[in-house]
């Protein structure tokens, strides 16, 4: 399902224009974002909590040249499923 499709979705679930729909989702992933971005998490009870990790600096090799290479630390984002949704998939 693309962003296209999942605006759609809920504006049937939710009984709400297209336009509204988009609007509420763009929201969503803008908190979210400002929120991982502040070093936050956000829980959503039953669906799952989204929160950003420390990725440590670390060292690999290039698979052409064999090389060592430094690879720089970096934050990314996760998602941990909670146990609701993981139980309605199962």
């Amino acid at each position: 399902m693309n962003k296209s499709e999942l605006i759609v979705a809920l504006a049937q679930k939710a009984e709400l224009s297209k336009k509204d729909a988009e609007k509420a989702l763009n929201a969503f992933v803008e908190v979210v974002t400002e929120t991982l971005k502040a070093g936050d998490k956000v829980q959503l009870v039953g669906f799952g909590t989204f929160e950003s990790k420390e990725r440590p600096a670390r060292t690999a090799r290039n698979p052409r040249t064999g090389e060592e290479i430094t690879i720089a630390a970096s934050k990314t984002a996760s998602f941990k499923v909670g146990k609701a949704l993981k139980d309605s998939i199962n």
